[in-house]
């Protein structure tokens, strides 16, 4: 169970809107609004990754006036980011050196599909491979 609950967390952290939006909430607490302007993304999609990071404990949401405004959780969720700054202040140079990351064919993870640094898809897997 513990194994599924680590795997969706960083599910959550992996999503390019949600990431973006992630980014944007380290700085300061943001509307929806805001947050659509900023990213160029519509209101729909914005609300829907913030639904998501709200159910899963990663923002919370207070309303001023009209607008329903969204931080970052203080106690969780910045810590971990300020954590993994410093790993990638301390590793930086090997993860960009990781042939695995980097999707270089090496075995069993050209099975799956990953993203580049560019956040564009591309499959490994092969023609004929569903």
């Amino acid at each position: 169970m513990r194994e599924l609950s680590y795997r969706l967390f960083f599910k959550a952290f992996s999503n390019k809107t949600r990431f973006e939006i992630i980014k944007l909430l380290r700085k300061k607490p943001r509307s929806v609004n805001e947050l659509c302007k900023l990213l160029g993304f519509e209101q729909s999609r914005v609300s829907h990754n913030l639904k998501c990071l709200e159910a899963c404990g990663f923002v919370s949401s207070i309303w001023k006036g009209k607008n329903k405004v969204y931080s970052l959780d203080n106690s969780h969720i910045i810590p971990i980011l300020e954590n993994i700054d410093k790993h990638i202040e301390r590793y930086s140079k090997r993860l960009r050196s990781c042939g695995v990351l980097k999707n270089k064919p090496c075995g069993v993870i050209n099975k799956f599909q990953m993203e580049d640094e560019n956040g564009e898809s591309s499959n490994k897997r092969g023609k004929g491979a569903s």
